[in-house]
């Protein structure tokens, strides 16, 4: 069985019937990206974080963003020793391999923006000085779309830095009686077993960068990129760092699907995800009610599929 089937297997253990949001999430880990998990409480955004931090055996640290949080409770501050006569370096919540950032709209945008630099470029820097984060990095957001009470809303320029945007959901009926039958006597989250190290999930992540992608997937990604660009209800299209991230999406797919090329099926398959987010709607397509993913599966039914030889 390979490695990424077993992770998959036993995070199922613990998150019932949402085989393809787990699949999603490994694959932008596995694509060095960030995730936004958009969804309503308890529906198990926390256990989903905590699994994949057992399962892939990293660091786990997790923030729960309020009003008062600050940006040196995310990225570390600087503290004087009176010993030494030196600042001394006192490391945040992302010096880790996995952070979960609990409810990120509820705090201030100065404290979001904290996040910028680390999700971007892997450091963080606190006076003046640069701090590496440690490596694998991913960055497990949530927010509540529902009760606008005491929420910033992320900017455009915070919404780029995910990778996806995904939602959990209710579990279906045979799902919701698994969960309560599973937790009668023990919590299965204490009964995950650990499948791979944190060298071995930077391992993955190269041999995911090594997938290949032909001419015509990088064709077919410019198309579909550039359609969000051109709709008339759009009226901020997929940034180029949004093409570049749906091209890391598309290898991670295939990956896990144990190809070493993309095809068609692969961008296809995680376009919404990628790219509904990283659009701005024009007032009157939202005054319609349309919504971005409505939008992204009309673009994937307009742009012709390339035929791959």
């Amino acid at each position: 069985m390979r490695k990424t089937e077993a992770m998959i297997n036993e995070i199922e253990k613990v998150i019932i019937g949402k085989r393809e949001v787990i699949e999603q999430v490994l694959m932008t880990i596995l694509a060095k990206g960030h995730v936004l998990l958009e969804d309503i409480p308890g529906v198990g955004k926390t256990t989903l974080a905590l699994s994949f931090a057992k399962v892939m055996g990293v660091d786990y640290h997790r923030i729960q963003f309020t009003p008062d949080v600050t940006p040196s409770d995310v990225v570390g501050f600087s503290l004087y020793d009176r010993q030494s006569g030196e600042f001394q370096y006192k490391p945040g919540a992302v010096m880790c391999n996995l952070l979960l950032a609990d409810e990120i709209n509820r705090t201030s945008s100065k404290t979001q923006a904290a996040l910028l630099e680390v999700m971007e470029e892997g450091n963080a820097t606190v006076d003046g000085k640069t701090y590496e984060i440690p490596k694998p990095f991913t960055v497990i957001a949530t927010q509540n779309p529902f009760g606008s009470a005491g929420t910033q809303m992320l900017p455009q320029s915070q919404m780029d830095r995910f990778m996806v945007k995904l939602s959990m959901g209710y579990p279906d009926f045979e799902s919701q009686i698994n969960i309560l039958r599973d937790r009668q006597t023990e919590q299965p989250l204490d009964l995950l077993q650990m499948i791979s190290s944190r060298e071995e999930v930077q391992q993955l992540q190269q041999e995911v960068k090594e997938v290949e992608v032909a001419d015509d997937i990088l064709r077919y990604i410019t198309l579909l990129v550039e359609a969000t660009r051109q709709n008339d209800k759009i009226q901020l299209g997929v940034s180029p760092r949004g093409a570049l991230a749906l091209n890391n999406m598309a290898k991670a797919s295939a990956y896990i699907n144990g190809r070493d090329y993309v095809i068609p099926d692969d961008v296809l398959r995680v376009f919404a995800k990628v790219c509904a987010h990283r659009v701005i709607l024009h007032p009157r397509a939202k005054v319609a009610g349309i919504q971005a993913e409505e939008i992204m599966e009309q673009i994937t039914h307009q742009v012709s599929i390339p035929e791959i030889r």
